[in-house]
């Protein structure tokens, strides 16, 4: 990894390492934790059956769900869809978090022990993560929060998401750049300006410096959001994941 890209090769990741691939063309990018022995826990829309992938034709259990949660265990190959891998960082410093001009990519918070982490990813993985939602509670959220276990306390703002805070920078950096047109007829400077007040508002609503987060376990989690009221959390009709994935030791290799 660089200051220019967070790419890696499969053998330089380790179990509870945040991983993330570009789709669409480097559109967006998807995210997911690597728990070992090729797997990895990464969080999407319920699908249909429609939409349903086609069944791995390496690993049986690939694909496994619980019945309407998003939480989703693949082989690593299904994950990537044949795009690059790339390793989010945690604990940077704010120079290298702002020279970052992608959302997505890393954090000034410190991550968590990898047994931590992957302990929050396989909790999450038999017991659900709530509604997906593009701004609030999307891949890199459920990514974010297993390796910190931070939580925003308002549920009505911004996830956790740096892909979502550039997506909602970016116009706002051009909007409250606009009056300064008038005052700065050059188009370099009025740039300048809009790109800083871009990467300024990324870093503010970087989990790291936000100060409205909370640790939350991983056990407390469904009653902190209120999905017990939606039927998440602990149930006794949940699905016994395949023995293979049944715990997390089974999946550290």
């Amino acid at each position: 990894m660089g200051l220019l890209t967070n790419r890696v090769e499969r053998s330089e990741i380790k179990p509870g390492d945040h991983i993330y691939t570009y789709r669409a063309i480097f559109a967006y990018s998807h995210h997911g934790i690597f728990v070992g022995s090729n797997k990895v826990v990464h969080f999407t829309r319920v699908e249909t059956s429609s939409s349903a992938a086609a069944p791995c034709p390496t690993f049986p259990d690939c694909g496994f769900r619980q019945p309407n949660s998003g939480v989703v265990l693949s082989c690593l190959d299904c994950f990537l869809r044949n795009g690059s891998l790339y390793a989010f960082e945690y604990g940077v410093s704010p120079s290298v978090f702002l020279a970052k001009v992608r959302g997505g990519t890393c954090t000034t918070a410190p991550s968590d022990p990898s047994q931590t982490v992957i302990h929050r990813a396989m909790y999450l993985f038999r017991n659900g993560f709530g509604n997906y939602d593009v701004f609030q509670n999307n891949c890199e959220d459920f990514t974010l929060y297993c390796k910190t276990g931070l939580l925003t306390v308002d549920r009505l703002g911004v996830g956790r998401s740096g892909q979502a805070s550039s997506i909602i920078g970016a116009p706002m950096a051009a909007l409250l750049s606009s009056p300064l047109k008038l005052l700065m007829p050059s188009p370099v400077g009025i740039a300048t300006v809009t790109a800083g007040m871009y990467c300024m508002s990324r870093y503010a609503t970087d989990i790291g410096v936000r100060t409205d987060v909370i640790k939350v376990s991983a056990e407390d989690l469904a009653p902190n959001l209120g999905w017990l009221n939606l039927g998440w959390g602990d149930n006794e009709e949940a699905q016994a994941p395949p023995e293979n994935v049944a715990s997390n030791t089974q999946l550290i290799r």
